[in-house]
């Protein structure tokens, strides 16, 4: 430990801000595990300002461990829904039935044991125990790494494995173990408040005093990473059969985006299509059905890894119904047009209902 940077001047001088500047939050009010586990899985790929509606939400509908277990895997997608990454829900969802059926409906307190949950990582794990029971062990999400990387100026990139090891050793050797989740939370919300990933308020940060970074006047050189995300394109040609009355829905499989939610049945190509190129699609498996078609509209929905290039037809039907049940690989359900908002959908999907209704 560099001697500008104390152990106990950096414990003593986080935990002074944080009692002042810490974030009103809604979890924050709580010890109930369950609660602050839902904040957790909520705030894995959310920021804040759009989780605490729903996190208020989910709790409203599931406001227990038992509630949650009990619903439906649809009911838990279509609360969800918006938030993306639906995999969280799904995972969360099949957690807290273990939860009920092999821990009788208490959750369990150590890292190493939430960590067998379906969808608690490491990360999520230490989370719920430190704030929830106050387990000893250490939080280290982007705002820790940033935060850390600059107080000590490190070299190595973050996003490798001795990258990481030296963060979370450092992490474990200012850990303040009387209040393990008061300085877990402490840390993440002075990367998020002051030590933020450009124009950070060093000038306001009570670490300025012992930071590297800041004394070399090399905060945006921080932290050092490998790696730049690349995303690739895929091309959603979606067909909107409705007759007026009903409306096919796709439901997606397993193995891909937006697994369990709904669309619109689709081709996927290396492109968008053209009208002939959708209707020369449709007479290999609807023959003889009388339709109209058109191109609606299109939109880029963007994601982590991947950009959706989306184009909507329009294909007024006679008789919605008889749109074939496996069209393209996929199975569709006819839907009444007064129940579609029922079903859980990606946002793409949920911003077209929304035009269109």
């Amino acid at each position: 430990m560099d001697k500008i940077l104390k152990m106990t001047d950096f414990e003593r001088s986080l935990i002074k801000w944080y009692r002042i500047n810490k974030r009103d939050l809604p979890w924050r009010k709580t010890s109930n595990p369950y609660h602050i586990w839902v904040s957790e899985i909520i705030l894995q790929q959310t920021q804040i300002s759009q989780g605490t509606n729903y996190y208020l939400n989910f709790l409203r509908k599931f406001p227990d461990i038992q509630s949650l277990a009990n619903a439906p895997i649809d009911e838990v997608l279509k609360v969800w829904q918006g938030l993306g990454y639906y995999s969280r829900a799904r995972n969360f969802h099949e957690a807290a039935k273990t939860v009920v059926d092999q821990y009788d409906g208490i959750i369990p307190s150590s890292k190493s044991e939430l960590q067998k949950l379906k969808g608690i990582g490491p990360y999520t794990a230490a989370a719920i125990a430190s704030i929830a029971f106050g387990e000893k062990c250490i939080v280290v999400d982007g705002n820790v790494i940033r935060l850390l990387s600059r107080c000590f100026a490190m070299d190595v990139p973050v996003d490798t494995g001795k990258g990481r090891k030296i963060i979370e050793k450092l992490a474990s050797n200012l850990l303040d173990e009387a209040k393990p989740g008061d300085f877990n939370e402490a840390m993440m919300d002075l990367g998020a408040m002051v030590c933020k990933p450009s124009n950070p308020e060093c000038n306001s940060c009570p670490l300025n005093s012992g930071c590297k970074a800041f004394h070399l006047r090399q905060q945006d050189g921080f932290p050092v990473k490998l790696s730049k995300l690349t995303r690739k394109s895929r091309y959603f040609n979606y067909l909107i059969v409705t007759d007026g009355c009903s409306i096919r829905l796709n439901k997606r499989g397993k193995g891909d985006i937006w697994e369990g939610l709904y669309d619109f049945p689709l081709i996927e190509a290396n492109s968008l299509m053209s009208t002939k190129e959708i209707k020369n699609k449709l007479a290999e498996s609807w023959i003889g059905a009388e339709y109209k078609v058109n191109i609606i509209g299109d939109a880029v929905h963007v994601l982590t890894h991947r950009n959706i290039h989306a184009r909507f037809f329009w294909l007024k039907a006679k008789k919605a119904a008889d749109f074939p049940e496996f069209f393209n690989g996929s199975k569709s359900i006819n839907v009444a047009l007064k129940e579609v908002n029922s079903y859980p959908v990606p946002k793409l999907i949920e911003n077209k209902i929304n035009d269109l209704l």
